[in-house]
């Protein structure tokens, strides 16, 4: 393959993942109230399926809800969803949800999660920053079923633990991390 072939084969999967990066985007709520009620709705579902989450709603400090989150890639790809940041059972701002992958990987997904903000360290690098990169800034743990068995409310000591639920579609794997949390108006 030749430089010029190779740049527009380059070219052209920058183009697929930008383009599936937009499609995923127009799948966000439409209102404030629906977003509202889909995050709430999440959370309840999320509350009364995991016994672990439950507890952690009781003592978190937030609570940033993404109930949908669509995943679309071929070689490159993109996520998007957004949600809210609950504290003390009301909505106190709007969060977007994106990410951008590569390697090998084809096929779309949704799937849902909650951060639970643990500290006031979260919460103030959540309101202060630019955005948030989960992985960089307050630490971040993914509970899926082999940290759940060795976690409760008083062995916690990280700032953020994150929730992945409704799982759906034909991608292999899900992470979040690298994703990019940012606050938007509404």
């Amino acid at each position: 393959m030749t430089n010029s072939q190779c740049f527009f084969h380059r070219f052209f999967l920058m183009t697929v993942a930008v383009f599936s990066l937009a499609a995923v985007n127009s799948f966000a709520a439409g209102t404030s109230e629906d977003l509202n009620k889909e995050a709430t709705l999440a959370l309840q579902t999320l509350i009364k399926s995991n016994p672990i989450a439950a507890d952690f709603s009781k003592i978190a400090k937030g609570m940033l809800v993404f109930p949908k989150i669509i995943k679309a890639g071929l070689i490159f790809g993109g996520s998007y969803g957004e949600g809210v940041l609950m504290k003390h059972g009301s909505v106190e701002g709007y969060y977007n949800s994106v990410g951008v992958s590569w390697g090998l990987q084809a096929g779309a997904q949704s799937y849902g999660y909650v951060l639970f903000l643990m500290n006031d360290k979260a919460i103030d690098y959540l309101e202060k920053s630019k955005g948030w990169e989960i992985g960089v800034g307050p630490s971040v743990v993914i509970v899926n079923e082999g940290v759940a068995k060795n976690l409760s409310t008083t062995t916690l000591k990280d700032d953020a633990y994150a929730f992945i639920f409704d799982q759906q579609g034909l991608m292999a794997a899900i992470s979040i991390e690298g994703t990019k949390i940012s606050h938007v108006k509404r």
